[in-house]
């Protein structure tokens, strides 16, 4: 696999192209605060032949790309709504083929608003893929949902998000670290509105900038901070129904006023779904124990986003924003666990374990932040420094209900109760040099303590007693410090990035209860970061780019991975920690091609050392009783590749559809015997959306999966498909959307697993099938734009004369 990514990176970075006289260049629009203009439209006249025209349409960052010949003069005319036009005359050459210009806010109200183009769904920026979420949003009721529907994401079961590989991603919000569990990160997208989402940064194999931290890429999650416009806001409100329904309303409001903008995101729901899981698992030659679990989880959420940002000058400037979320989580749970005897086919245990969970917690997050702009090249020094605090408790009463053989039932309680702080620090600078040099470095410190404790009781008749096998307490502290240099220059066609992070990793636990132990883990890697691009060639006026990328990550076990205190599930399954359980390292190298800035395929491979995953182990005392744990496996060799297609917004349909192919090749030890484990998982995903007239849309989205994985666990095929219709009413101001999630029911899926003296299968299925209704209603003054004609050349070239 080596010599073929090395044969294809090859074939792609030689030069084969004839020399021609065109250089390519960029136009970068900002408003005076350095914040990108985008979706400007730009367009270039040949002076010395107006025949010539060139348009196009500036990006996420306010960037625009054209190939324009060396040594003639062109006239640039660029337009945006809300924005006086700009209008320049520009000389390429050698020496410059960047140009910058900043973009002054019209202040008159606007009237009727005409868009005249459109962001594309997914649009490629260096090393990362930015998705503009608008045409989900309208058909979804979170952020969750809106990660669920975007193509190329695919987000299991569990609430892990994966993007190129197997190893699920590394959630950020605003550019920061959500450390949390995978539970707690999607309660809080699930509380966040749809439209507080300004974008979505999906980076498969992130720079040095970014933590060397998860080898499964990096989802960062960009939140709307004021826009530039205006007083602006919305209201909105809608309802889906499953078996349980769920019902929200929120409110947003941006404002901009001089030096100052200010956001107010303000959401409430209540939601309440299921999950029913049935597992079968042979202990022995003539025995096997089988489960039925139903779980319902109804709870209320109530969502508060705020935020300020301030231009001290216009060099420094000063940001605030804060997130403040309260989950009331509720569960029920039924679980019938019977052992059959297969020879005699009789039923040897039969009983029943309740639990009911009466939870809630909240969560704190403040940032501030500030930038300060070295010079107008876009060179920058910024500073960032966040605090999260997450509280967690619940109460618990369970029970167990023995009919076979009748015996007496149990029963207890249990308070749960943990928190969390988690305090970074960060500064950054990036520095244009001459000769086309970017150079870039940052210094990053997090600190962690975590604190859980959990009492439980026994209670026979009304005598309650403590538990000892349930009960624990436990502190852990981390801190990580972190240390990253990284230089990138243009030589003509090629962009090439490199630079290397070092990161020093702290942990420290203590367990308290019910025994006293602790450990420590000390350590200092290295983690390099080469990145190539190369323009290809221009293909029906499209260009064509290719990337090569290689990284290197660190997975490191959390404090739960690592606590050799056993934690009951069930009379026949626990779970224990491994204190011996070391970090796995990933060594990543791919291979992409992009069009016209939108990803369309990529070839990859992963190789990845002590391997740790989810394992599942007899409990050697008794047979009937299995435990789960963290185990280093030996190494895993990943390969991958993906292809991505699409017809551009341009008329009143469009669509993105793809497909992306994992193998898995695992060699190790798996309960002390070799292990050998093959195997290969076909997912497809798409997004369609038909404009029916000025004022309706239909979208549908979907995926499929075939043989898919989790950890050792063979799933069967499974997929989803959504559909939706959106109409806007009152001149724009009222949208209504109508939606249908799983319209077929087929987001579920039968499992396996025979490893080692673990041979078990079963069925998973929830409240995936919906029907729903959204409203939402904006309102505000906008400022106006006076583009009477704005591709009126006639009138260009007099005033250039």
């Amino acid at each position: 696999m080596k010599k073929a990514i090395l044969s294809i990176s090859i074939f792609i970075f030689l030069p084969a192209f004839v020399f021609s006289q065109t250089l390519p260049i960029r136009i970068q629009l900002t408003e005076s605060n350095q914040s990108p203009v985008i979706g400007a439209t730009i367009k270039i006249v040949n002076r010395a032949d107006t025949t010539k025209v060139l348009n196009a349409t500036t990006d996420t960052l306010g960037i625009a790309r054209f190939s324009l010949q060396v040594g003639r003069q062109y006239t640039l005319l660029a337009t945006s709504i809300g924005y006086k036009a700009v209008q320049k005359g520009i000389s390429v050459s050698d020496k410059q083929s960047n140009f910058k210009f900043v973009m002054e806010a019209d202040n008159q109200l606007l009237g009727d608003v005409v868009v005249t183009a459109r962001k594309p769904l997914m649009q490629q920026e260096d090393d990362k893929t930015v998705v503009d979420p608008e045409p989900i949003v309208n058909t979804s009721t979170s952020a969750y949902e809106v990660m669920e529907k975007i193509p190329g994401l695919f987000v299991d079961q569990d609430g892990n998000i994966y993007l190129s590989t197997t190893s699920p991603a590394t959630i950020y919000i605003n550019g920061r670290e959500q450390k949390m569990s995978t539970a707690d990160i999607a309660s809080i997208l699930k509380s966040l509105p749809p439209n507080s989402i300004e974008k979505i940064e999906i980076l498969r194999t992130p720079s040095a900038k970014y933590d060397a931290s998860g080898s499964g890429g990096v989802v960062n999650v960009i939140l709307k901070k004021g826009v530039k416009i205006g007083l602006t806001g919305s209201v909105n409100a809608g309802m889906n129904q499953g078996r349980y329904g769920n019902q929200f309303i929120g409110a947003s409001l941006n404002n901009s006023s001089g030096k100052l903008t200010s956001f107010l995101n303000l959401n409430y729901s209540h939601r309440n779904s299921f999950e029913e899981i049935e597992t079968t698992r042979r202990f022995s030659a003539d025995r096997e124990l089988s489960q039925k679990a139903f779980t319902t989880y109804p709870g209320n959420m109530v969502y508060a986003g705020f935020g300020l940002g301030y231009e001290l000058t216009k060099k420094w400037e000063l940001n605030y924003d804060g997130r403040l979320s309260y989950n009331q989580n509720n569960s029920s749970s039924s679980n019938e666990s019977v052992i059959r005897s297969l020879n005699s086919a009789g039923i040897l245990t039969n009983n029943i374990n309740t639990t009911d969970n009466k939870g809630n917690n909240y969560s704190v997050n403040q940032g501030v932040s500030s930038k300060y702009k070295i010079d107008s090249l876009g060179s920058e020094w910024t500073n960032d420094v966040s605090f999260n605090y997450f509280n967690n408790k619940t109460d618990q009463i369970f029970n167990t209900a023995y009919l076979v053989p009748a015996g007496t039932a149990t029963g207890g309680t249990g308070n749960i109760g943990n928190t969390r702080n988690f305090l970074a620090l960060q500064s950054d600078i990036k520095w244009k040099l001459p000769h086309k040099i970017t150079f870039e470095s940052g210094l990053k410190a997090t600190f962690q303590n975590f604190t859980s404790a959990t009492a439980y009781y026994s209670k026979a008749g009304e005598t309650q007693s403590i538990d000892f096998s349930r009960t624990n307490e436990f502190n852990y502290n981390e801190q990580i410090y972190a240390a990253y240099v990284q230089l990138s220059k243009t030589f003509g066609e090629f962009i090439l990035k490199a630079g290397t992070r070092l990161e020093n990793t702290n942990m420290n636990g203590h367990q308290v209860v019910p025994n006293d132990t602790s450990f420590r883990i000390k350590r200092t890697d290295l983690f390099p970061y080469v990145y190539l691009s190369r323009k290809l060639a221009r293909i029906a006026g499209y260009d064509m780019r290719a990337y090569l990328v290689h990284r290197r990550s660190i997975t490191r076990p959390v404090y739960e991975y690592l606590n050799p205190s056993p934690r009951f599930i069930d009379q026949y399954l626990y779970e224990i920690g491994n204190p011996s359980l070391r970090p796995q390292f990933t060594q990543n190298f791919e291979v992409n091609i992009s069009v016209e800035d939108r990803p369309i395929f990529a070839v990859g491979r992963n190789y990845t050392q002590d391997i740790f995953t989810n394992v599942i182990y007899q409990d050697p005392k008794n047979q009937s009783v299995a435990y789960r744990t963290y185990d280093n496996l030996g190494k895993n060799q990943e390969t991958y590749f993906r292809i991505l297609g699409a017809v551009p917004p341009i008329s009143r349909y469009f669509f993105v559809a793809g497909a992306q192919y994992n193998y898995n090749d695992y060699n190790g030890l798996y309960e002390n015997a070799p292990l050998s484990f093959q195997r290969g998982s076909w997912s497809f995903f798409t997004f369609h959306q038909f404009k029916v007239d000025k004022l309706t849309n239909i979208s549908m989205n979907g995926f499929f999966r075939m043989k898919g994985q989790q950890q050792f666990y063979e799933l069967s095929n499974f997929g989803n498909l959504n559909l939706s219709v959106n109409r806007q009413f009152f001149e724009k101001k009222l949208m209504v959307n109508l939606s249908i999630n799983d319209v077929f029911y087929t987001n579920k899926n039968n499992f396996t697993i025979n490893q080692g003296s673990i041979s078990a299968f079963g069925f998973r299925r929830a409240d995936t099938r919906r029907v729903g209704f959204n409203l939402r209603y904006n309102f505000g003054l906008r400022k106006k734009d006076e583009r009477n004609n704005p591709f009126n050349f006639d009138n260009l070239e007099k005033s250039s004369n």
